[in-house]
């Protein structure tokens, strides 16, 4: 059994089923053509019937049975667009023709009801139903009391099996639109479903790929932005130090180097990510609280005068520690970036039971045009602690200087006492900090 193509207008690959056959796949192709069709199998017999009937017997009445057998058959051409007024010109027709071709025309009203039932609702095509019994018990019963008073000739078949075979199609007519206006109700429920799951599924594929990019384009702002300042810094340093003090010079190119190296690690391992089949370079750690010692010396060989305060235990979420860092690194860069003059820079980190807050302070009476940046690195930051509810604020402080200020739900953490983190003279300096910061409890 092979599967049909699928339709050229259905929405992200889809798979839509086309009806089975070949002649249902043409009427369901042709509307007007069927529709055409079954006026056509009403117009003609009833109209030739009734030229006929004129013919013979000439007088209004078969010339009055000619015009509406008319309007009916022309009405059917629209019992899809408008199945009421097509039920009415039935209904008329249903009950005239008995007084004038003296024969019950049911035929109109067959396709109305059906078409209501299958183009309306199954409400509308009981409620005819029930209208159309009415009319035929009303006119029948006009009929034989016209007969008995001797003022009307006959029905050509006796009332009461006339009756009973108009009620009974009509019965036929209102189930079988039923059965097939629920099916079509229910294949459109499915297939209008499907296409609105279909939207819903390419909306979140592209929501997951804006936040993938986004995320990403955080993290080499991190990677890239920040240690290309520090290695911008220290070379201007190492320039100026080149004649006077070699060593130096050298000792602080080779502090570049490792800077480059560690970037270039940084961007291996995100960029590896990207790469189907490259799992070793995914599975570097991200950096965290721990790696806060050898981010302070950086700057600190950079020339900024750091100094870092902790107070309590650091979460142990690895992502609010990337967080913690992050913000740490983007204050630091800020300031050796645009606060040239700073004699001191203070990062205060309190690690409270509920909330982690993060201060990075300098006293730079002149800071740079905002110009210089691209602002990407706050924005970055607003929507990693905005994950965690918190709030970021960046801005001039009292008393002169700028202040970068983190405040955001903490997944656990501990009291502390704070303490002014010395020099670190290893890369563990600002873990180890924090570490004896947590065990001297006052």
């Amino acid at each position: 059994m092979t599967s049909e193509a699928t339709p050229p207008d259905t929405p992200g690959g889809l798979e839509l089923p086309r009806p089975p056959g070949v002649i249902r796949g043409f009427l369901a192709a042709h509307p007007r053509t069927v529709d055409v069709f079954v006026a056509a199998v009403y117009l003609v017999p009833s109209v030739l019937g009734a030229l006929i009937v004129a013919a013979r017997h000439p007088g209004p009445a078969g010339w009055a049975d000619l015009a509406l057998s008319t309007v009916a058959g022309i009405a059917l051409l629209a019992r899809r667009q408008r199945p009421a007024t097509v039920f009415a010109v039935a209904t008329v027709v249903l009950g005239a023709s008995v007084f004038l071709s003296r024969d019950v025309d049911v035929v109109p009203t067959l396709f109305a009801l059906y078409a209501l039932a299958v183009y309306r609702s199954i409400r509308s095509a009981w409620i005819a139903f029930a209208v159309t019994s009415a009319v035929t018990v009303a006119t029948l019963t006009t009929e034989v009391l016209l007969v008995q008073a001797r003022v009307f000739t006959q029905l050509q078949t006796a009332a009461l099996p006339s009756g009973i075979l108009v009620l009974a199609f009509s019965v036929v007519a209102v189930l079988i639109g039923s059965n097939v206006g629920n099916r079509r109700r229910y294949l459109d429920a499915l297939i209008d479903r499907a296409r609105q799951l279909a939207r819903e599924r390419d909306q979140q594929a592209e929501i997951a790929a804006a936040a993938e990019r986004s995320r990403i384009a955080g993290e080499l702002h991190d990677i890239v932005s920040h240690s290309l300042t520090v290695m911008i810094t220290l070379a201007d340093g190492s320039a100026r130090l080149a004649g006077t003090a070699p060593e130096r010079s050298a000792e602080t190119m080779a502090l570049v180097a490792e800077t480059g190296r560690g970037a270039l690690a940084d961007m291996r391992r995100l960029l590896g990510v990207l790469r189907d089949g490259d799992g070793d370079a995914s599975r570097g750690p991200q950096p965290a609280v721990a790696d806060l010692g050898a981010l302070v010396e950086t700057f600190r060989a950079a020339g900024l005068p750091v100094r870092i305060t902790v107070s309590g235990t650091p979460p142990e979420d690895a992502g609010q520690q990337l967080t913690i860092y992050r913000v740490v690194q983007e204050g630091l860069t800020n300031a050796l970036r645009y606060a040239a003059t700073a004699t001191a820079v203070g990062v205060v980190l309190v690690f409270q039971p509920a909330s982690v807050i993060i201060t990075v302070d300098d006293d730079a009476t002149v800071h740079g045009p905002p110009e210089q940046g691209s602002r990407r690195g706050l924005i970055g930051l607003r929507e990693r602690v905005g994950l965690y509810g918190g709030t970021l604020e960046a801005g001039p402080r009292t008393g002169g200087g700028w202040r970068v200020r983190a405040v955001f739900a903490a997944v656990h953490g501990g009291p502390g006492a704070a303490r002014e983190v010395p020099a670190a003279s290893s890369a563990s300096g600002a873990a180890s900090a924090i570490t004896s910061a947590n065990k001297e409890t006052p």
